[in-house]
């Protein structure tokens, strides 16, 4: 092979080593109405939340949770969430950056519900074909008491949604509440169907007339629910180490990690950079930016020298 093509065959490849890399983690939302609790708490303000749920939640998990609001999600779920997710870390989906919003509390903001019709509002960030169901807590759920999955009526969905079309920032979908009474919890499931990847999220509500369950009442009642606005996003957007826009539905690439093997858990790598984090891509890929930097500084550096020899040659470059 001449000169000339090996280093463009190597610059090739440091390119695209440098595109896979640079592909950001996809995380793209959370249930807006009812209000998740991650939603709400960012909604309150990440360095000082205002109900005592919310500042229970950053002394438990920090700050950066609330900023990564979308990014409650497992890339390989590909429907095995029972499998994935342990008891009492639902609403985290077992990611340990979002281990505060698991506390059993009474005290959680909710929405004011009732039973029949109910239109959900899914705040998105960057849209997905996939489907979307919501389970409601069991009669007698205890909001004092780590949410297993026991706890949901799993046979009964309130709310499925496959593929809803997305408007104004939100999915928006229809769906019946069960006659409860007291505070419950929606767990709402967004499964890709053109990837693997799922997202979830914890929405207190109450449905007045009791406590719920067999909690006991707070000693004042909890602040009523509300989402973040759209300033209140854009503002936080660069703390966040989420992708917020993505590459729209017909992109299955934007899952961050395919492997069906791979952990629950992902801790980020003590080695990984500050560009990474900001990017939402994992440490590992810092190897292939390496490696696709130097392959492109390689075939650049051929193709330069090859240029000069055939110049100081009287030749000219084929």
């Amino acid at each position: 092979m001449p000169a000339r093509r090996k280093a463009a065959a190597a610059a090739a490849l440091g390119l695209t080593a440098l595109a896979l890399c640079a592909a950001p983690a996809s995380a793209h939302g959370s249930m807006g109405d009812p209000v998740s609790r991650v939603a709400q708490c960012y909604a309150e303000g990440p360095e000082s939340p205002e109900s005592a749920a919310c500042k229970a939640a950053v002394a438990a998990g920090g700050t950066q949770a609330l900023y990564d609001w979308n990014g409650i999600r497992i890339g390989d779920a590909a429907g095995r969430h029972r499998q994935l997710i342990p008891d009492g870390e639902l609403c985290s989906a077992g990611n340990e950056e979002f281990k505060g919003l698991d506390l059993a509390r009474a005290d959680w903001p909710a929405t004011s519900v009732h039973a029949g019709s109910y239109t959900f509002r899914y705040r998105v960030t960057a849209p997905h074909k996939g489907t979307f169901t919501v389970y409601a807590t069991k009669p007698g759920y205890d909001p004092s008491k780590p949410l297993a999955w026991s706890g949901l009526d799993l046979e009964h969905p309130v709310a499925t949604a496959t593929d809803p079309v997305p408007s104004g920032g939100f999915y928006t979908f229809t769906g019946t509440l069960p006659e409860r009474s007291g505070r419950h919890l929606l767990y709402a499931v967004w499964q890709r169907s053109d990837s693997p990847e799922a997202f979830y999220s914890c929405s207190d509500v109450d449905f007045g007339g009791g406590s719920g369950g067999t909690a006991p009442a707070p000693s004042a009642p909890a602040p009523s629910a509300s989402a973040p606005s759209d300033e209140q996003i854009a503002d936080g957007a660069d703390k966040s180490t989420i992708e917020h826009h993505g590459h729209g539905d017909d992109d299955a690439s934007t899952s961050a990690e395919p492997s069906a093997t791979a952990p629950v858990n992902r801790p980020r790598a003590a080695g990984a950079s500050a560009d990474l984090a900001e990017t939402g891509a994992s440490a590992g890929t810092s190897y292939l930016a390496v490696g696709g930097a130097a392959a492109l500084a390689a075939g650049s550096a051929v193709l330069f020298v090859s240029v000069r020899r055939r110049a100081a040659g009287g030749g000219h470059p084929r």
